[in-house]
């Protein structure tokens, strides 16, 4: 993960990059739950249920990269394959694919997992041998 991003974006880029993990991933689930309420087909059943897996991914930060470049390739998928308005799926795949690329922000766990850390020395202790 630490080769992907040289650095984890905190301050205000990093709570544009929290808004966005909290965003998508509260729409896949909102979107799965409707789905799965109406008693869909298998195909429809494991779609939604992967997808809102990787919304619970992406809401704490974890393994950003992949879940936001998945759900970009699914809802492409569902773009192409899908009648109807197709607004919603192109703005969540835009979005997966914008966190799949910037990351995950400071305030996540890939952060906390993954990210630069500050190695203090220890003190040496010099002893006198005369």
């Amino acid at each position: 993960m630490r080769r992907l991003y040289s650095t984890f974006a905190g301050g205000r880029p990093g709570i544009g990059l929290l808004l966005m993990r909290i965003i998508l991933g509260s729409s896949l689930l909102v979107r799965a739950g409707s789905t799965l309420w109406s008693a869909p087909p298998i195909t429809t059943t494991v779609m939604s249920s992967f997808l809102a897996g990787l919304g619970l991914l992406l809401i704490p930060g974890l393994w950003t990269p992949i879940a936001g470049g998945l759900v970009a390739l699914l809802e492409a998928w569902q773009i192409i394959t899908m009648s109807g308005d197709r607004r919603v799926a192109l703005l969540l795949a835009t979005i997966g694919c914008s966190l799949s690329l910037l990351g995950p922000g400071l305030w996540s766990i890939d952060a906390h997992l993954f990210g630069w850390k500050r190695v203090e020395p220890a003190s040496r202790k010099i002893s006198s041998n005369s």
